[in-house]
């Protein structure tokens, strides 16, 4: 993999993906720049720590200044998307144009028509949540205001991520803290449909490939994962790594709204394809090792860990 030269700049430095970001780009030796609201971070020395305000054009615009890439990682609760993705992006777009920088914009696959085929760049668009139609109208914009010669961009897809630092993710804290303290494990969806997830470092690493290769551009890439598994085998999986028997709790509609929990049913996905790795090769890590690090990682931080803490990832 090139090392990347210059400014990197990373938006939503300290959600689950900017964070696992952040730290690759460190560690390849680059010029960092992660990007919040609060301007605090647990980064490493040589990395620069900036506060924005996305919704501020002026704001975003600063934060952008003098990269050479600009990775879009920035997050928020599902009822804020609506208000303010639609500002982000356009605030976005307006500063790398300004500053000449590449976009690397972190997408999911919830736009998507529900299907049993594998999934690929060129699977149908036809999102059936409003959520959906909105990452479909964001991914758009973006490719629209590349082929117009407005901006340099490519966008990196993920299915739902977890890992060490994820907490806000239908996998995230509530799995994990169930599963460490060997309690019933909520999964939000069918226990045994085999559903797509991504470990965040995975996730990070892709992005980074996209981001220092010519080729990417202009174009969506599927960052590939590990082979897709049923809510019970992660669940199995994850209770073998913290050495627990911890059992399956599906969760209902009706049930997610008496637990309070906020997260979406995760999006079912048999399997995913990948043009990715034809063009740039990579292997991503088998679920059995990610799901020991994220275990050891939220053993590490004590459970349950913070609400609070979650509430500042998801404001970048």
């Amino acid at each position: 993999m090139a090392m990347p030269s210059h400014l990197q700049v990373v938006l939503g430095a300290t959600g689950g993906v900017g964070q696992a970001l952040v730290q690759a780009l460190a560690a390849q030796g680059a010029q960092v720049r992660a990007v919040n609201r609060s301007g605090r971070a647990s980064v490493p020395a040589s990395v620069e720590v900036m506060a924005a305000d996305l919704t501020n054009r002026e704001s975003t615009r600063a934060a952008c200044q003098g990269a050479t890439v600009v990775y879009h990682c920035a997050g928020l609760p599902y009822d804020q998307w609506a208000t303010y993705m639609p500002v982000w992006l356009d605030n976005v777009i307006a500063a790398v144009s300004a500053t000449g920088a590449t976009l690397v914009y972190t997408d999911n696959i919830y736009m998507y028509a529900l299907t049993s085929q594998p999934l690929t760049e060129e699977s149908l668009q036809a999102p059936i949540s409003r959520k959906g139609k909105l990452r479909k109208h964001l991914a758009e914009t973006i490719l629209a205001a590349h082929a117009q010669g407005q901006i340099r961009a490519t966008i990196g897809r993920a299915p739902d991520v977890y890992g060490p630092g994820v907490r806000t993710s239908a996998v995230g804290e509530q799995f994990f803290t169930a599963v460490v303290a060997g309690k019933r494990v909520p999964w939000l969806g069918k226990l045994d449909v085999p559903h797509a997830l991504s470990f965040v470092e995975d996730a990070s690493r892709g992005l980074l490939v996209l981001g220092t290769h010519e080729e990417a551009l202009g174009q969506v890439w599927h960052i590939p994962t590990a082979q897709a598994l049923t809510g019970r085998q992660y669940i199995t999986l994850a209770s073998e790594a913290a050495g627990v028997q911890a059992r399956a709790l599906a969760v209902s509609g009706l049930l997610l709204r008496v637990l309070g929990l906020t997260n979406a049913v995760l999006r079912e996905s048999v399997e995913m394809l990948y043009e990715f790795n034809r063009a740039f090769g990579g292997t991503p890590t088998p679920h059995q090792e990610a799901l020991r690090r994220t275990v050891t990682w939220y053993r590490q931080q004590g459970v349950p860990a913070a609400t609070k803490q979650a509430s500042e990832e998801m404001k970048g």
